[in-house]
């Protein structure tokens, strides 16, 4: 126990990329500030930050004004920063986005507008001009976005917990949460250590949702999970850099992108489908509890009635090979099912209301001595350093007003 009681002024739940930069982003502003970090694994950036293509987004396809416009430029150009000062892997390639069907001509053209909107230089390209970039891609018109590019983010989650001046404790998984508004937060861990803070920050992502009711509060959105499926391409020489389809904006996935990463391999997906546990990486992976919770949430029924479709594409997708090779000769005209090999893949953390919208912008909600990070989807690790310093500003806050 420490002095007055507490073994903390802040205590993080979540050691991903949003729970470290919160962490950093504290201890800079306030430098003095105790602060633990809670993170179930035996390390940082296991799940969302750790599995996905690993791109350094630019913000293009943001509503203007959105937090996530507002955050991923900005985060972007920091990031960069960040990995060259640390010497963290990372590289700004430029990326295409393609439409490859006369019917995605318009959604390209607005992408344009809404880029210029975000600030961004976009460059428009004809046939000709997309072989420049992309010798084996095929498509009508596409627009070519140079500031985005790709980075270690694992990397970048371990320099952040490096450089935070927190205590971070691995292997400590918040299994009950007592707070007192006039009092602080007390949280237990699966091996009975009671942990005393001022304040407690959730950015515990896939359970993000779970964490908030610990604390007594209602995050009125349920997390719903849902897979992305990757493949590793195995001529790698068919692609240079980035290349994207023109994605709907009826769903916020952005479809099934051709990304080479800093390792020189070309990773192909994510398709995406309904995980059947919060951490399903496969099919095989079900866990009931997980499953009863998307499954009697009411907006799960409200999201499968309205995208039936769309999800009955992804599924098929995902059970045949030669079905989701098909969607990749549609960028990618050259390669085949035996160029695809399978790929360890991530789940993704969606918050879905109750009427089965899915919340498309970063969503930070409040309560007394609680902030709960509740949406950090792409481009959440792109953003991470401008995220952590609006978390830290309201965990702040509120530590100043207890």
């Amino acid at each position: 126990m420490r002095a007055g009681g507490y073994d903390c002024d802040v205590v993080v739940v979540g050691g991903g990329i949003v729970g470290l930069s919160t962490a950093y982003a504290i201890t800079r502003a306030s430098p003095g500030t105790r602060v633990m970090v809670l993170e179930k694994e035996n390390g940082p950036a296991r799940h969302q930050t750790g599995r996905n293509s690993g791109v350094i987004h630019s913000g293009i396809y943001y509503r203007p004004g959105s937090l996530k416009a507002r955050f991923a430029a900005r985060g972007g150009a920091e990031l960069v920063e960040f990995c060259a000062e640390h010497g963290i892997d990372h590289a700004v390639t430029g990326k295409l986005i393609v439409a490859t069907e006369r019917d995605e001509l318009p959604r390209l053209h607005a992408l344009v507008q809404r880029g210029r909107e975000n600030g961004l230089t976009v460059r428009e390209l004809g046939p000709t001009q997309i072989s420049e970039y992309e010798p084996e891609v095929r498509g009508l018109a596409a627009i070519h976005v140079a500031t985005t590019g790709v980075c270690d983010f694992v990397g970048v989650a371990r320099r952040l917990a490096q450089d935070s001046g927190a205590e971070i404790r691995y292997g400590a998984r918040a299994a009950y949460v007592d707070r007192r508004p006039d009092l602080g937060v007390a949280v237990r861990t699966d091996d009975g250590t009671v942990v005393r803070a001022r304040v407690l920050v959730n950015c515990a992502g896939l359970h993000c949702d779970e964490i908030a009711r610990l604390t007594g509060d209602e995050p009125q959105v349920r997390i719903i999970p849902f897979r992305g499926e990757y493949f590793t391409l195995a001529r790698p020489d068919l692609v240079r850099g980035l290349v994207y389809p023109v994605p709907d904006p009826a769903f916020p996935f952005l479809g099934v992108h051709l990304t080479r990463g800093i390792d020189g391999s070309v990773h192909v997906g994510p398709n995406a489908v309904p995980a059947l546990a919060r951490e399903g990486y496969d099919w095989r992976t079900v866990r009931p509890r997980d499953l009863y919770s998307s499954l009697s949430w009411p907006g799960s029924w409200h999201l499968a009635r309205h995208h039936w479709r769309y999800g009955t594409g992804e599924i098929s997708r995902s059970v045949s090979r030669s079905v989701f090779t098909r969607s990749v000769r549609r960028l990618l005209p050259a390669v085949t099912a035996d160029d695809l090999i399978p790929s360890p893949a991530g789940v993704r953390a969606q918050a879905v209301l109750r009427d089965g919208t899915l919340v498309d912008d970063f969503l930070i909600q409040e309560g007394p001595r609680t902030v709960h990070v509740l949406n950090a989807p792409s481009p959440a690790a792109t953003a991470s350093l401008p995220i952590g310093r609006e978390v830290a500003d309201r965990a702040l806050k509120a530590l100043a007003a207890g």
